[in-house]
């Protein structure tokens, strides 16, 4: 027998007993005043003589983390996942029940105990137990020391572990949490309407990604995950709805990374009247006003950034190659950013796609110009060329290498190719480009957005342009969404939209290096036992 089944069969044993004498193991609910971390915040302030005088009596509930025995009494660390709370228990002072309870207590076992509040001569804020309440009774032990638990896959496979046993994890879905309603405030007291489109669509469109594909049965109809809710919602502005939004779940069978999981959230807004400049504008005072609500939270108060999350050093094969529009699109890792806090303060720097490359990547304006001189500064860089060997695509291959591993604080990326960008207006006075901009920060993407192509004629045209990527072999060229023509074909107004990459953007406030980091339940291997189900 190993030592983990030895563990669980005393505690098991633990549970019989307890059972066999009337006490609830699992009892139905338990009536409480404070968690622990309420407790601290209320009263962690108050002097023993200031508690002494008000004689606060309590009853919390919490995870046994601790045990530690002197004689008759027995100090317990109780805690809800942000904080701890002592409990001081002196055996002859409970209950038959509750002195059984304390007899059979395991580390990791859920309880409730009710007294009141003190310091201890250390001065340390406790409860005084005078009863104590099993509410579950773990029947496997808690890892030990979790906090230096070197196997990562680990807290990502059981993260409710990791939740019970780290405050510093339950801190970033905290954020994360705060980081969405931020957003939802901002957008909707600028009149942006909240809505939900389909999650299962006929056609993967408003995106370059490949999808993942499912079968309804009863339709016998092949369905796709969405990749993007984008054609959708500008559907929605041609209905007359002039502001739109959502907080959406896309999925995207390609690689995964610590930038890229098949499972990711989005926000993707909209606005009729507006144009690329207007969501530059939003997209600044969106972010820079969530960093100085969220930052606090994170004890950073008063300062206007965060360390940058390290560089993306462990891509896994099949990384997206690009997922233009308004997902977020990055191929390579960049170089290991500045640990200097990130600077949220307006404005942020501006620079075109071709001023970036010569800025950042020292290359001669005039090699920029044509698709041969662009084929020959990567071959001497000794750099890839992408398989679409269009001007375009040339460019953005040398932007992907050469400047994106520069782009630590928030910057904003302008005038993106036409090749790269199939739902973006063109530019009025070069073709070539279109009005398109992408937000950089800590060396990856986080947002993008354009004015929208809304001539249903140059849109068709794009949709075969990507056709005919696709029969050249590039398997996330976008299909030809014959609906979404039609409703260009009936107006829609000018236009401008973005999207807003929810886990990288709490990566980059977080400092998490991964976005699994950040994403309760990543997607992970299956373990062998059990896999599928069996039991």
């Amino acid at each position: 027998m190993s030592e983990l089944d030895e563990q669980i069969q005393n505690r098991r044993a633990k549970r019989e007993r307890l059972a066999a004498a009337g006490v609830a193991v699992y009892p139905h609910r338990y009536d409480w005043d404070l968690q622990p971390a309420e407790v601290c915040s209320r009263y962690g302030d108050r002097t023993a003589e200031e508690l002494d005088a008000a004689a606060v009596r309590l009853r919390v509930p919490g995870r046994v983390l601790a045990i530690r025995e002197h004689g008759k009494t027995a100090f317990l660390d109780l805690h809800d996942g942000r904080a701890k709370l002592q409990l001081l228990v002196r055996k002859d002072q409970l209950a038959d029940a509750g002195r059984l309870v304390l007899e059979n207590l395991d580390l990791g076992d859920l309880v409730g105990a009710a007294g009141l509040l003190l310091r201890t001569r250390t001065g340390e804020l406790s409860l005084r137990a005078d009863d104590l309440t099993l509410l579950a009774k773990a029947l496997r032990p808690l890892p030990e020391k979790w906090h230096g638990l070197a196997d990562v896959e680990a807290r990502y496979r059981q993260r409710y572990l990791d939740l019970a046993t780290s405050p510093e994890s339950r801190r970033v879905f905290e954020v994360r949490a705060a980081l969405v309603a931020g957003i939802r405030e901002f957008l909707d007291t600028r009149g942006f309407l909240e809505v939900e489109t389909p999650m299962m669509q006929v056609l993967a469109g408003g995106a370059v990604a490949r999808p993942f594909r499912t079968h309804h049965n009863a339709l016998d109809l092949d369905l796709y995950l969405r990749i993007a809710p984008e054609l959708y919602l500008k559907r929605l502005l041609v209905g007359g709805i002039p502001r739109v939004y959502e907080i959406n779940r896309n999925f995207r069978n390609e690689g995964i990374s610590t930038r890229h999981n098949p499972e990711f959230t989005m926000l993707e807004f909209y606005a009729a009247y507006a144009d690329c400049g207007d969501m530059i504008g939003w997209t600044e005072e969106m972010v820079s006003g969530l960093a100085e609500r969220v930052l606090p939270m994170l004890g950073t108060a008063g300062t206007p950034g965060v360390p940058p999350a390290p560089p993306d050093s462990a891509t896994m094969p099949g990384s997206p190659e690009n997922s233009e529009t308004h997902g977020t699109r990055e191929v390579h890792p960049p170089a290991a950013a500045s640990q200097s806090a990130l600077d949220y303060r307006r404005p942020w720097p501006r620079y075109g796609v071709r001023e970036a490359l010569t800025r950042f990547g020292g290359v001669d304006p005039a090699r920029l110009e044509d698709a041969a001189a662009l084929a020959e500064e990567l071959s001497a860089r000794r750099l890839p060329a992408p398989p679409a060997g269009g001007y375009g695509h040339l460019l953005m291959a040398l932007f992907d290498h050469l400047v994106e591993p520069h782009l630590t604080q928030p910057t904003f990326i302008l005038d993106y190719p036409v090749e790269v960008s199939p739902l973006a207006k063109q530019r009025a006075d070069d073709p070539r480009f279109t009005e398109r901009f992408e937000l950089y920060a800590g060396g990856m993407e986080i947002a993008n957005g354009f004015s929208e192509l809304n001539d249903p004629d140059v849109q068709a045209d794009r949709f075969r342009q990507q056709l005919a990527a696709r029969e050249r072999g590039d398997a996330e060229a976008h299909l030809f969404d014959h609906d979404y023509v039609r409703a260009l074909e009936h107006g829609m107004p000018p236009a401008g939209g973005t999207g807003l990459g929810i886990d990288r953007l709490t990566m980059l406030f977080t400092g998490r290096a991964s976005i699994r980091d950040v994403i309760l339940f990543p997607l992970l291997r299956p373990e062998a036992h059990g896999a599928r189900g069996e039991p």
